[in-house]
């Protein structure tokens, strides 16, 4: 079996699964917001944030990376000399770092401190969308 190409797509596999959290979970965030005084709801929403968060985003977080540095070390490391890897990853560092913030994000709205508006999870929502646009743009292309 072909060692780099059972890589690649176990590492697809993992993106996929983190982008769909990735885009998923600030869309609840929106519904949660909208209805913060009904109790039922919100404590529906939190379990429903919070499985996704930890259940779902962070391992396929957690694999995405791990499959990906195994790549590269099946590649080997010269690739770090292309350009386009550097800003793969650069722009992989963002998303993670977005990612964090959706965990704070989750962690005020259970602890009912949130200060965020229905349209600011709109709007932050986009963030993942436009990362992956460059980031297959660069994959495929290699333009750097």
């Amino acid at each position: 079996m072909n060692t780099y190409l059972l890589l690649k797509s176990l590492h697809l596999i993992a993106v996929i699964a983190w982008m769909a959290g990735l885009l998923y979970l600030p869309r609840i965030f929106v519904y949660h917001v909208e209805n913060s005084e009904k109790e039922e709801i919100t404590k529906i929403f939190e379990t429903m944030e919070k499985r996704l968060y930890f259940y779902i985003m962070r391992p396929a977080m957690v694999l995405t990376w791990l499959f990906g540095i195994m790549l590269i070390y099946n590649i080997g490391h010269e690739v770090f000399s292309y350009l386009w890897i550097q800003v793969k990853l650069f722009l992989v560092i963002l998303l993670t770092i977005y990612h964090e913030y959706l965990g704070k994000c989750l962690k005020t709205l259970k602890l009912r401190t949130n200060k965020r508006s229905s349209k600011f999870f709109r709007i932050i929502n986009e963030i993942p969308t436009v990362l992956l646009i460059f980031i297959v743009f660069v994959i495929i292309f290699k333009p750097l």
